[in-house]
């Protein structure tokens, strides 16, 4: 597991700009790419799964007494507990690109994916990021090692998508050595084994929270029971409460008041990697529903041969590969503005941060699809399964209940979507993201006569003329409605909802487009007929929910001359050919069949 070297791009995207500028397929990283060191990780994290995990789903469900934390144990002797971690704090220093795909291939791992997620990620971070020399050197090497497991104290009875209204105290000791934690946490994962707790409290009547970081052994911390879930059983989740718990002053984490913004950092971080988990969990469910429909035989053929079983094969693979694309497209920036926060002489984990909130638009974005792609797959493959789905003896069950957490985790996708319109609108505001020139062009455009004219015929000029126009129709769409509601709009979550749909779609179908013109570039087109489809149906589909999200946005602010006029240039904007998308998924499908696993 080798360091990555830096490699800087010339003239980077900037987080949020996919709407308004051109992204070229030779500038975005494809999944095809992968290096041998990236293989060589992606193997590591599979045979671990295949070895360790798999064959104890059920002892890790039942909470068996030590089994995760010597599960842990084992995933630190392999090194997966410090891929990304500087090497001066026992790490491997591996690249932003390489640690997500481990994070992807780990995500199949049901329970303990959640488990090694939120030590290596939510457990780890903070201080590695946020922490003081001292402060690193002290626990980073032990969370490497496993010696020590770590867990991340933020949500709280009454302060959940809140999460700046906690209600935790810190007072300092009359001494001054020491602050004083009184307080109530809840669904705080790993937290019946761990040793290191990152917590967020307010210090006084402080307006916004600070983070400390507290060892078990100082005391004063207590926990419930674990809690009874729906699915990710084997997660330890715990209550904790903080009762007179003496933390040494220097174990406050950065600065007095920047909890808040350590939490959404850091939550930044952690919304991109649920989406490499989701997907790893995604397509190992795409690989057994495709095993179980060549296996089933009904009416003396096995159901793969139906046209409505092909169908929802089809389908889990398209949703699989474009939101993969988009992943590792996101991923790919931030790695490259990390570079260039590098070269430019920022402390490289400042750097990371930076780079990662720079994208903080495209994370929450893929945090949504990532979540929902996954339950859509697990979904259709309890229904691929037939009876044997809804049987806890089939793996459709865990698959199913495990799936719906991450449409919560992270903050909920409802949170995410607004989320999305909120930040780039601030950056537009800011004269970050020049939203309102593009924004003018679409409406002046609106007043002219369509151009009919002809143009050269390529391979991906349709698709490309599609994007183009996909993005008229959001800036269209969320420049009236910027315009029409002002400061308004940000109670008008519905429309937020509808525009942030229409975001979502278009960077996944950008996405898709941008890595299939790529793979045909290195492969030819004879060799991508597959994606070739994936990639057509994808966009045919998108267009269809672009068009039906924007009419619901404009018939809610815009009436008279200015509602048609808006709806004729959605329609215009969302038009597409016609296209055979039952023989597309046929010939997606044939494929996954006679491979008889997810293949793309």
């Amino acid at each position: 597991m080798r360091r990555q070297k830096l490699k800087l791009m010339s003239n980077p995207l900037k987080g949020g700009e996919f709407l308004i500028r051109e992204t070229q397929a030779n500038d975005i990283f494809i999944p095809e790419q992968w290096n041998e060191d990236q293989q060589m990780i992606a193997q590591t994290c599979h045979d671990f799964l295949a070895a360790e995990i798999w064959p104890n789903l059920e002892r890790i469900d039942q909470q068996e007494e030590g089994l995760t934390v010597s599960l842990l144990d084992k995933a630190a002797a392999l090194g997966l507990l410090g891929l990304s971690v500087p090497e001066e704090y026992g790490g491997y220093e591996n690249d932003f690109v390489s640690g997500m795909l481990a994070t992807e291939v780990l995500g199949a791992g049901h329970s303990f994916a959640v488990s090694i997620a939120a030590h290596t990620g939510i457990g780890t971070l903070p201080i590695l990021y946020y922490g003081n020399e001292e402060q690193k050197k002290r626990y980073i090497p032990k969370l490497v090692s496993g010696e020590w497991k770590a867990c991340y104290c933020l949500t709280e009875p009454n302060s959940g998508s809140d999460a700046n209204s906690g209600k935790t105290k810190a007072v300092l000791s009359a001494d001054g050595k020491h602050y004083i934690l009184n307080g109530q946490k809840m669904w705080i994962t790993n937290g019946g084994f761990s040793e290191i707790f990152t917590v967020f409290a307010k210090i006084d009547d402080d307006e916004n929270l600070s983070a400390f970081i507290v060892e078990k052994s100082f005391g004063g911390v207590t926990l419930n029971p674990e809690e009874h879930k729906m699915g990710i059983k084997g997660s330890s989740t715990r209550q904790v409460f903080f009762n007179d718990c003496k933390v040494p002053v220097e174990n406050l984490l950065s600065e007095r008041q920047n909890g808040f913004k350590i939490a959404v950092n850091i939550l930044n971080m952690g919304r991109i990697k649920l989406a490499a988990a989701a997907l790893g969990g995604s397509k190992r469910t795409a690989t057994l529903a495709v095993n179980y429909a060549n296996e089933r035989q009904q009416f003396g053929r096995p159901i793969a041969k139906y046209g409505a079983i092909k169908y929802k094969l089809a389908e889990q693979a398209i949703r699989n590969y474009t939101v993969e694309s988009a992943l590792y497209r996101v991923t790919q920036n931030i790695e490259d503005a990390i570079n260039s926060f590098v070269a430019s002489g920022l402390d490289k984990g400042k750097a990371i941060l930076k780079g990662v909130e720079q994208f903080a638009p495209e994370a929450a974005i893929l945090k949504v699809a990532g979540s929902e792609v996954l339950d859509y797959v697990v979904d259709e493959g309890v229904q691929i399964y037939g009876g044997m789905g809804y049987s806890a003896e089939a793996p459709m069950d865990r698959a199913y209940r495990d799936s719906r957490i991450n449409r919560i985790f992270e903050g909920t996708n409802e949170i995410n979507r607004m989320l999305i319109v909120d930040m780039m609108l601030r950056r537009a505001m800011k004269g970050e993201l020049d939203l309102m020139g593009p924004a003018q062009k679409v409406a002046g455009e609106l007043m002219s006569i369509p151009d009919f004219g002809t143009e050269e015929t390529t391979l991906f000029s349709t698709e490309k003329k599609y994007i183009a126009n996909f993005k008229k129709a959001i800036l269209m769409v969320a420049g009236s409605a910027a315009q029409k509601l002002m400061m308004e709009l940000s109670k008008e979550q519905e429309v937020l909802m509808n525009i942030a749909d229409m975001l979502i779609d278009l960077y996944q179908a950008e996405s898709v487009m941008l890595r299939v013109e790529k793979l045909c570039g290195i492969r030819g087109q004879e060799k991508c007929q597959e994606q070739l489809a994936i990639m057509r149906v994808f966009i045919h589909d998108a267009a269809d929910r672009i068009n039906k999200n924007g009419k619901e946005a404009i018939n809610s602010f815009a009436d008279g001359d200015e509602l048609r006029m808006m709806l004729m240039g959605l329609k215009r904007f969302t038009k597409t050919e016609p296209f055979n998308s039952k023989e597309a998924r046929r010939t997606i499908a044939a494929k996954l069949i006679n491979e008889n696993k997810y293949c793309f």
